[in-house]
């Protein structure tokens, strides 16, 4: 199966299963659920489609890799494509089985399972995503490097983002994604589409700078393929 197609439908899985969770079981799972659901999700694909893309379901994720130079520009390109259409289809998708709700759904009132902010800053959103970005591609990147985890790797890595979630969704939603922040958003529009640069620009930002360690020998990197998981 072509790389491209996996990390699309690797990032449909992570959005569809995820904000699904956050649209018809977050009053039943509760946040420590909704943690559990993405991270899981993204244990599943790594052991699903990794072998074949690296499963990155995440153009931060993808960014990080290409800054660390395990990634080619072509490639960088092509997965942050992918990954944002499966977002958005996965969020499409979503939307019609919404619509299908008894007495029908309210997007405006009841939200789409969109990133944002309110309770905190936008200063302190700002700052978690990039600081737990930062932090997660330390994860993966040598989680999967030579002497990493090895074959636990996905478990690692889906495990490091249920952590994420549970610190941080009260603060900014624990996106840590730009993909999966778009896709909601452009459905939720409003409030979700004005504070979607946050969730673009802080992830990119770790991102980057998690890459540039291990690329400088801050980290050490290791050698290895160029996959997440």
């Amino acid at each position: 199966m072509n790389k491209y197609v996996c990390e699309f439908i690797g990032t449909f899985a992570l959005v569809f299963f995820g904000c699904a969770t956050v649209l018809f079981m977050r009053s039943e799972v509760g946040l420590l659920g909704v943690a559990i659901a993405f991270g899981l999700s993204v244990v599943a694909m790594a052991y699903s489609i990794g072998p074949i893309s690296g499963a990155h379901l995440n153009p931060a994720v993808s960014l990080g890799f290409f800054v660390s130079g395990r990634m080619r520009s072509n490639d960088l390109i092509g997965y942050v494509v992918a990954q944002c259409l499966g977002a958005i289809v996965a969020s499409a998708v979503l939307y019609v089985i919404v619509q299908g709700k008894g007495g029908g759904y309210d997007v405006a009132a009841n939200g789409f399972a969109q990133n944002g902010w309110s309770a905190y800053s936008a200063a302190s959103a700002f700052l978690f995503e990039a600081v737990a970005t930062f932090l997660f591609l330390l994860v993966i990147l040598r989680a999967t490097a030579e002497g990493g985890a090895g074959a636990l790797a996905g478990l690692a890595i889906g495990l490091t983002l249920v952590m994420i979630h549970l610190a941080g969704i009260a603060v900014s939603g624990a996106s840590v994604n730009p993909a999966r922040s778009l896709g909601p958003a452009l459905f939720a529009g409003g409030a979700a589409l004005s504070q979607l640069w946050l969730y673009v620009v802080a992830p990119c930002l770790g991102a980057a700078v998690a890459g540039l360690a291990l690329r400088t020998g801050i980290i050490a990197a290791g050698e290895a393929e160029p996959q997440a998981a």
